[in-house]
C-alpha cells in the first residue's frame, strides 16, 4: 500500500482493540490484491434511538488503480450492528467479496456473452 491506512472513530472513543482488528483486516486484504494503494476506514456510532440500542455505521474506502471500492455498513433493523466489531466485520466482508470481483475481471476470468443477433 502506498498510502498509511488511515482509521478514524467519530462519535465514540478510540478503542485499541478495535483499531487493532481492523488493521489485521487490512493486512489480509493486502495479501490478497496488493495493488490497493490507499485505505480509509471510519466506524462511527449513532444517536441513541429509543427502540434500539447504540448502532455503529462503519465505511471503507479502497483505492485501486482504475477504481475505488467504497463499503458502507448502515445498521437499519441489523441489531447485530450494536456490537463494533461485528460490524466492522460485515463491512470487510463485503469489501473482501467487491475486491474479489474487480481482481476476477482484471484476471479475464468473466464470461464475454455473445452479441445478441439483431432483430430483423
Amino acid at each position: 500500500m502506498q498510502h498509511e491506512p488511515r482509521i478514524a472513530f467519530r462519535d465514540m472513543d478510540v478503542s485499541e482493540a478495535l483499531e487493532q482488528r481492523i488493521r489485521a483486516r487490512i493486512a489480509e486484504l493486502e495479501q490478497l490484491c496488493d495493488r490497493i494503494t490507499s485505505c480509509n476506514v471510519v466506524v462511527e456510532m449513532h444517536h441513541r434511538h429509543k427502540t434500539q440500542g447504540r448502532l455503529f455505521h462503519v465505511r471503507v474506502d479502497l483505492a485501486l488503480p482504475g477504481r475505488t471500492i467504497v463499503v458502507r455498513r448502515e445498521p437499519g433493523e441489523n441489531h447485530a450492528h450494536e456490537d463494533a466489531h461485528v460490524a466492522v466485520r460485515d463491512a470487510f466482508d463485503s469489501a473482501r467479496r467487491q475486491l474479489d470481483e474487480y481482481l476476477r475481471v482484471a484476471r479475464g476470468d468473466v464470461k464475454a456473452h455473445a452479441k445478441a443477433a439483431p432483430a430483423e
